[in-house]
């Protein structure tokens, strides 16, 4: 027992968990070829990883989770138009944009002069479009007493609404060239 009249470790806080709301729910479940299937195991478990498809209701690009916290900097910057849904997963950074972005996006990173007047490139992104799925955290965060650290899979930018705005590829190029530029380390020449 300790005669200070409080603790004197430094309290960490998570940050707060961030819940999917049912308009949101149905926007996720619309991506499923059986919505009512994943409404019902929901319905069993808010603390259920859904498997659903890209390509119809969204697209995800998959940034490293350092690069995709600058890409979501300048997103939310007052410059930046906001992002979309945004979800953290083991390490990464899971961007949820207009479907078709994940087709798009490649070919205007690739357009872009990379490497050239000393301007970095972005790490590789994974971009999940039509034929592909993406795992999608719970719609509920557990417990923060059964959980001490962070879940691996988890909100950060719930969809709120059964249309959230999505960011199409030219909003994520955007983002991604200032984020690389914010990144870059000066360099001065030999002399």
């Amino acid at each position: 027992m300790s005669s200070w009249p409080h603790d004197p470790r430094p309290v960490r806080h998570r940050p707060a968990a961030v819940r999917v709301p049912l308009a949101g729910a149905d926007w996720l479940a619309s991506a499923s070829r059986f919505p009512r299937s994943v409404h019902a195991l929901w319905a069993d478990s808010a603390q259920a990883t859904v498997i659903l498809p890209c390509g119809t209701a969204f697209d995800v690009i998959d940034a490293p989770m350092l690069f995709g916290r600058r890409m979501l900097d300048r997103l939310w910057s007052p410059a930046g138009p906001g992002s979309g849904p945004v979800a953290a997963q083991r390490g990464r950074l899971l961007l949820f944009a207009a479907p078709g972005t994940a087709q798009r996006l490649p070919a205007l990173l690739a357009w872009e002069e990379w490497g050239g007047s000393g301007r970095p490139a972005p790490p590789p992104l994974l971009c999940y479009g039509t034929g592909d799925a993406v795992t999608v955290p719970p719609l509920c965060p557990p417990p923060q007493d059964l959980e001490p650290a962070p879940p691996a899979s988890r909100w950060l930018v719930a969809p709120e609404t059964r249309q959230p705005w999505l960011p199409a590829a030219d909003v994520l190029l955007w983002a991604c060239v200032r984020a690389a530029r914010g990144a870059a380390v000066p360099t001065f020449p030999a002399g």
